[in-house]
């Protein structure tokens, strides 16, 4: 004989133990490989001062942490279009915050210059009408700060796939100078290419660098889940300890 109560009770009973073994949700972090930012080794695992900000405030946002790399422009449509949570590194513009919903606050910030070849070294004196006629090299899809952004149309600059492309170009003499920054160009600066490739100043800018999170509602709580966190990350000194050994520029 079956008893009603009886069974409505252990449904309930097994509901709520099935419930409490869901998994947290998934978050899914994308960005591009920034070199001391977000990196893969070769044993597969995730390095650099992103994932090491997300994993210490990872109890806070709620959900596991899953890392993919995909190119850039591709990260950042996932990010749009709410395919994926978090993306890591872009700097802010105007254009950039109508698509994404920015972090508070940025994580690291670069130093922008022109490299050019030792042998040709060009002259860069801070004004953009002086680049006139020289064959400039930008990275696809990078910003590089107000005054070059508008001076852009005027240089129409060669778009180059990565920095190591570019490099390759300035060696070549297919370009007069890639505009760079020197966290992404640094790692690839090493003998005998430092004596080839040199910096210039003054700078073109510093740009700092947020997670961005989909402008939907439904990820307004995860954002401000981690404005909350990273605040608390800064005030105590965490972020610029995590930061320290991996030669990253904080704020």
């Amino acid at each position: 004989m079956r008893h009603p109560k009886l069974c409505s009770l252990l449904l309930l009973l097994c509901c709520g133990l099935f419930a409490g073994a869901l998994p947290a949700r998934e978050l899914l972090v994308v960005g591009t490989s920034f070199p001391q930012v977000y990196e893969r080794n070769a044993a597969g695992d995730f390095t650099g001062l992103a994932p090491a900000v997300l994993r210490r405030l990872a109890a806070e946002l709620g959900g596991e942490l899953r890392f993919e790399l995909y190119p850039w422009a591709r990260a950042q449509r996932m990010v749009e279009h709410g395919e994926a949570d978090i993306l890591v590194g872009p700097y802010r513009t105007a254009e950039r915050e109508a698509r994404f919903a920015f972090a508070a606050e940025p994580f690291y910030q670069d130093r922008i210059l022109f490299y050019a070849h030792v042998n040709r070294r060009e002259a860069w004196d801070g004004d953009y009408a002086s680049l006139t006629g020289r064959r400039v090299a930008v990275v696809r899809g990078w910003i590089y700060g107000r005054q070059f952004e508008d001076a852009r149309a005027h240089l129409q600059p060669v778009t180059v796939e990565s920095v190591s492309n570019g490099l390759r170009m300035l060696v070549a003499g297919r370009i007069d100078l890639l505009a760079s920054n020197q966290r992404n160009t640094q790692p690839y600066l090493t003998a005998p290419l430092q004596q080839t490739i040199t910096e210039l100043l003054p700078l073109i800018d510093v740009q700092r660098g947020y997670f961005a999170f989909p402008r939907d509602p439904g990820h307004d709580r995860l954002r401000e889940s981690f404005d909350r966190a990273f605040f608390d990350l800064v005030a105590s000194g965490q972020l610029a300890r995590l930061a320290a050994p991996l030669g990253v520029s904080v704020p």
